[in-house]
């Protein structure tokens, strides 16, 4: 029994010395022109083609046996980059893409493959390039995602000039839409015409049709999530347009150079403003206008390798009045929302990520009428204060944690 019991012993000692560590390799993907974090970059071995991708703040995690391999870093749009690394420690890598612009007149039709949809786990899930977006026909010179998001297969529109999401037969207050994880009530201006996110301080857009993950809560119909963008920690930049109804602007660059950045975009209509000079000012309707804006704005400051903050918020209006001095009647109706969500990114170690999140949304609605001596006023609105930890833990380029 002794002696069986010590073949035993020797035989384990033998395998654990015998067994090969494992190494992780970490870091953060970003473009090398502006700085933004990469979301969804394919970090893989090539020989064997283990591999994991980047996450929402562009940070990755890839667990290997001891040895040598060739690790390709790809992403749709960027020149691929290939880095051999001999791994006998944990090796912390932070890497930078670089745009790749092809001119061809050549078309390439591509397909995905037949049992894609049961060898993923991520069930009814689409993403939208915002370059894409930007490319479709637009009403007005409007950019709108929204309308975007409603060209995809099982998603509805209720008709022309509604921006609600109908998505296999879910109402649109059954999506759950979110801004920088703070939650956006009304998701429209103009009466359900156009969006109220513009485009330019966009970086990315996931839609989850069906099975959401538990870290969204509970939803009837889908999750629109949107991500802004963290702004150019290289240098400035400057981006607007004008349209038949609106202008917008954005303004983005470094507060101090690749270590933190702002973007501030605003938007507004100026019918309201463009048709004063022509309306008299005894008529009876002088007054009467609407009109919309919004203002969208995002920091970020990189403390160190290992901790990040992000301030982003969002507010904007919609303003109907109606005026008739010959009744000395005067009607205003605002409404609009506003979020506010301060994040702060930390590493604990290569495999274990979080993020902790205090976050404000809200929603407001009124309804002002007046008349010689009589006043009423109705307020309707939504206060959330939200705060949650969120972590994210890869042992292994087969398994991804999150609690």
């Amino acid at each position: 029994m002794l002696r069986r019991t010590l073949k035993i012993i020797i035989l384990f000692f033998s395998i654990t010395a015998f067994a090969q560590e494992n190494y992780t390799i970490s870091g953060y993907v970003q473009d090398e022109s502006s700085g933004e974090n990469l979301i969804g970059v394919s970090i893989y071995d090539k020989e064997n083609y283990k591999g994991t991708a980047s996450n929402q703040y562009g940070f990755y995690s890839l667990t290997l046996e001891e040895g040598s391999y060739e690790i390709i870093y790809s992403f749709i749009g960027y020149k691929s980059i290939s880095k051999t690394l001999k791994l006998n420690k944990n090796i912390r890598l932070n890497i930078s893409l670089i745009n790749d612009a092809i001119l061809t007149d050549e078309v390439i039709v591509t397909g995905e493959r037949l049992d894609k949809n049961v060898t993923s786990s991520d069930m009814s899930q689409s993403k939208i390039e915002v370059n894409n977006i930007k490319q479709l026909p637009v009403i007005l010179g409007e950019v709108d995602i929204m309308k975007a998001a409603q060209l995809l297969p099982g998603i509805q529109s209720g008709g022309e000039g509604n921006s609600g999401l109908y998505v296999r037969g879910g109402g649109p207050d059954q999506n759950l839409i979110l801004l920088d994880e703070a939650v956006v009530y009304n998701a429209a201006h103009l009466f359900g015409f156009f969006s109220v996110f513009n485009a330019d301080a966009i970086k990315d857009i996931n839609i989850i049709k069906g099975g959401m993950p538990a870290e969204y809560g509970g939803r009837l119909s889908s999750v629109l999530d949107i991500t802004m963008k963290d702004g150019n920690n290289k240098k400035y930049e400057a981006d607007g347009g004008i349209g038949l109804l609106s202008s917008r602007l954005t303004i983005q660059g470094p507060v101090q150079k690749n270590k933190s950045s702002f973007i501030v975009s605003g938007r507004r209509t100026y019918i309201d403003v463009l048709s004063k000079p022509f309306m008299p000012k005894d008529n009876a309707f002088n007054g009467s206008g609407y009109y919309f804006y919004d203002l969208t704005t995002k920091i970020n400051y990189r403390i160190s390798d290992k901790d990040r903050l992000y301030l982003s918020g969002y507010f904007g209006r919609d303003v109907f009045s109606f005026a008739n001095s010959d009744n000395d009647i005067g009607i205003e109706i605002p409404w609009g929302n506003a979020t506010t969500s301060i994040r702060w990114n930390h590493l604990f170690n290569d495999k274990l990520f979080m993020n902790t999140s205090l976050i404000f949304s809200d929603y407001r609605f009124e309804f002002n009428i007046s008349q010689q001596d009589f006043e009423l006023k109705i307020f309707s609105g939504i206060n959330d204060w939200n705060t949650k930890v969120d972590f994210l833990y890869q042992p292994n380029q087969r398994h991804t944690v999150k609690f």
